[in-house]
């Protein structure tokens, strides 16, 4: 994986990247929160897709049983976009070259890395069963075949030097394979004052929210494969209460909104920060909402288009093998799904 110099403009920088496409922010007829519970049309929209989607709306919008959830859940690694993502892994532990003039900044060996990375983040997000034959064959493959050459062969789930690539490895391996105690002593001992992270520290002593939710995402991971302590609770609520304290998207010295493109909704998110993503984590964290993200809660519902669903807004450059998203400006699954259940959390948050 390249070192910071070579990862600034793929992993922290805040500008446009080649390739991306964005929709402005589009404001509807105002509807009260209620008004956007999910609807039996919305529902069925959902469940009529892939099993990683229909899984995450059993457990987390019609509260199906246990059972039923894990049966559709042990689908996507035998079924559309897991199945598909899988079998482009090769039997070197990687998902092969890159696309025609993507990242040709960067050796080939580390935009093969980053494929590697996004591809599993992904798989992740799409809830394949870690403890499947398929998921075992597959992070096997990466633990024993793959390393950071020039990091004198350190192996990829050993991480590398920067906190936005490290907190996603550290979310892989804990969720995947094993919880990586040297990798999250890392991180925890590169937390800034303020409470975040940033991969231009220590040259930039401020946070970066890309960062910080690639972090944060990590060691809430690292957390539910059973290595909660008071050092990694501590190091959650000082990045939590960052990105409270300032709204989820607005600077702390003069309210303004600090990036534009924090209010439009992608997936897969990559490394990009957003609203909906970072309401998504707190959700996810059983953080109980408060008065200081009502200000991105009214942008998720402004989000919103008339039909009930929510659209894809824009696509980040990153690659990975696989479409998994509709077009740009079209109804989006993954966006209406992840914006449903933020509502549900911010209305009923004991659910």
């Amino acid at each position: 994986m390249p070192h910071r110099s070579a990862t600034r403009r793929s992993q922290c920088d805040t500008r446009f990247g080649a390739g991306v496409t964005y929709t402005p922010l589009r404001y509807n007829r105002p509807l009260r929160l209620h008004d956007y519970a999910p609807r039996p049309a919305h529902l069925k929209w959902l469940l009529g897709s892939d099993p990683a989607i229909r899984w995450q709306v059993m457990r987390d919008l019609t509260g199906e049983p246990p059972n039923a959830v894990a049966a559709e859940r042990s689908r996507v690694a035998s079924q559309g976009w897991g199945a598909q993502l899988l079998a482009r892994q090769s039997l070197a532990g990687n998902w092969g070259g890159s696309p025609r003039g993507w990242r040709d900044d960067l050796p080939k060996e580390d935009r093969g890395l980053l494929i590697t990375l996004y591809s599993l983040v992904v798989l992740m997000d799409l809830g394949l069963d870690p403890a499947s034959k398929e998921a075992r064959k597959m992070i096997d493959r990466v633990d024993k075949r793959l390393v950071f050459k020039r990091l004198n062969n350190r192996p990829f789930l050993d991480g590398e030097t920067e906190p936005c690539i490290n907190g996603r490895i550290l979310g892989l391996g804990s969720y995947f394979k094993e919880p990586n105690d040297a990798l999250a002593n890392q991180l925890l001992g590169e937390q800034l004052e303020d409470g975040g992270w940033n991969c231009e520290a220590p040259k930039s002593r401020r946070s970066s929210f890309h960062t910080t939710i690639c972090v944060l995402e990590g060691l809430l991971e690292y957390e539910r494969a059973g290595r909660k302590s008071a050092a990694v609770t501590k190091a959650r609520e000082r990045a939590e209460n960052y990105l409270l304290e300032r709204r989820m998207f607005r600077s702390l010295r003069t309210g303004e909104v600090i990036d534009k493109r924090w209010l439009g909704f992608s997936f897969p998110t990559f490394w990009h920060y957003d609203v909906l993503r970072g309401l998504d984590y707190l959700r996810n964290a059983g953080i109980k909402p408060d008065s200081r993200v009502s200000d991105a809660i009214e942008i998720v519902i402004q989000r919103r288009h008339q039909n009930g669903r929510w659209p894809l807004n824009f696509l980040h450059s990153e690659h990975i093998p696989l479409g998994i998203e509709t077009g740009v400006g079209k109804a989006s699954r993954w966006n209406t799904l992840r914006a449903l259940r933020v509502l549900r959390w911010y209305n009923n948050p004991t659910c």
